[in-house]
């Protein structure tokens, strides 16, 4: 097919997983139970109690996997490290063949040519921590900070970049504020010292990170914000959402500063979690990249609760992912050039680390994701053009996997997995992106320009 997007050279292409999402083998070889176990076996916690025990069974996979990346033509991975199955209680004695699965992953990554983008925490943090309070107690900032050092330790002679967290974002508000995904805890705006212990957990790993000569990332899902009318209610509720959703996550890493929380009713020190030098800690080690996970737009209204700040109001007239979400392209483009124009000379290289759908299986499953994926690939292709720093673009996901609360019902995979027998299928979207992957690659070469791995 041909290459329709001016894209540069260097320009790196990528898929993305996660852990719990894929590897399964949840009791083997001596991995710990994580609160995404705990939390799945809690009756209606998860759509008709499915659980990622097996999930795509990447545990024992893998190289089936990473033949599926190589045939992709994939420069670079992005997938997350289990915690718990390097350390089982979070802290203390090493895991050590949890570590020697990681060992294997990565070798076989770099035998294929395929750099990996490992992410230190997506979202399964071991139980024994939050038998302790997990992200409300401060101390698991500086456990994560041990277990960072594990993995660089170990890894980081073969991977030179890292990634602390995803999505911290999702993280505080669906699993300590709203109850929707692990550990499930219901305490709204009272959830962000969870947001805090995250960004400061950040700041000590980049830290050790930098000391070793690696560079280091941070990954969020962002969103551009727009009110639903003129008036100034809607326009001070779409400022609300917007310092809570993008700019808590991102101003004290890149600006050394926390956004104005008071339209929350948050008070300065975020109910006691930040204390003297944190700030610092989370802006002083700098970003050599920022992770955007792109989805969706939202939309914001003037609150009809007088309790809350905001409604989240749908997106009129356009279609919608089978997850429900609404497909504006062109919202990507406004939120890079958005952060340009916010953070200026602060904002570092940007990587797209998550983008994707959710496509129904039916007579002709894919052709949404295919037409979804190309847009949104315009759509950066356009910010490049208008000046943004855009170094590469990772596809959420290469197979279908175990998608949180939602169990195995949204398929967002290039790769159909059937979770009975664990076959996979290449979609008709992977063999689009492999397509455009060469004839990117390839129009580059033509020029002399070749695409480093």
């Amino acid at each position: 097919m041909p290459d329709r997007l001016d894209l540069p050279p260097g320009f790196r292409w990528g898929a993305a997983t996660a852990a719990y999402q894929i590897e399964g083998a949840v009791d083997e070889d001596g991995r710990g139970p994580s609160v995404w176990d705990t939390f799945a076996a809690r009756p209606g916690a998860v759509r008709d109690g499915h659980t990622g025990a097996t999930a795509c069974d990447h545990y024992h996979r893998y190289p089936e996997d990473v033949a599926l990346m190589k045939d992709l033509g994939l420069d670079g991975y992005r997938f997350s490290l289990s915690w718990p199955r390097v350390l089982p209680t979070g802290a203390g004695a090493v895991n050590p063949a949890g570590l020697a699965f990681y060992d294997r992953l990565v070798d076989a990554l770099l035998e294929a040519g395929i750099t990996p983008l490992p992410t230190l925490f997506h979202w399964d943090l071991p139980q024994a921590l939050e038998d302790h309070g997990g992200w409300l107690n401060r101390d698991t900032a500086y456990r994560f900070a041990d277990y960072a050092t594990v993995m660089a330790d170990r890894l980081g002679d073969r991977i030179p970049t890292w990634i602390t967290l995803n999505e911290p974002f999702v993280h505080t508000v669906f699993g300590y504020a709203l109850g929707t995904h692990a550990p499930g805890h219901t305490l709204m705006f009272e959830a962000l010292p969870a947001a805090h212990h995250q960004l400061l957990a950040h700041g000590l790993a980049a830290s050790l990170l930098h000391d070793r000569g690696l560079e280091v990332m941070l990954s969020n899902n962002l969103t551009p914000v727009e009110p639903a009318s003129p008036s100034a209610e809607d326009a001070a509720a779409a400022r609300a959402y917007d310092a809570l959703h993008n700019r808590l996550f991102t101003d004290p890493v890149l600006l050394g500063r926390y956004p104005d929380l008071s339209a929350l009713g948050v008070p300065d020190d975020i109910f006691g979690a930040i204390r003297p030098g944190d700030v610092d800690l989370i802006h002083a080690p700098g970003l050599d990249g920022l992770g955007v996970n792109f989805y969706n737009p939202t939309r914001v209204a003037a609150p009809s609760d007088p309790d809350l700040p905001f409604d989240l109001v749908a997106i009129p007239d356009v279609p919608h992912t089978a997850f429900g979400w609404p497909v504006v392209p062109d919202a990507l483009r406004q939120l890079l050039l958005g952060l340009r124009d916010v953070y200026g000379t602060a904002l570092p290289p940007i990587t797209i680390t998550e983008n994707g759908c959710s496509v129904e299986e039916s007579t002709d499953p894919d052709q949404p994701r295919i037409d979804y994926l190309a847009a949104h690939l315009d759509a950066v292709a356009q910010a490049v053009a208008e000046g943004v720093d855009i170094r590469g673009y990772y596809t959420w996901s290469l197979l279908d996997n175990y998608e949180w609360a939602e169990g195995y019902h949204q398929r967002f995979g290039l790769v159909h997995v059937d979770f009975a027998t664990q076959r996979r299928t290449p979609k008709a979207s992977y063999a689009w992106y492999r397509d455009l992957i060469a004839a990117h690659k390839a129009r580059h070469a033509k020029q002399g320009l070749v695409t480093p791995l």
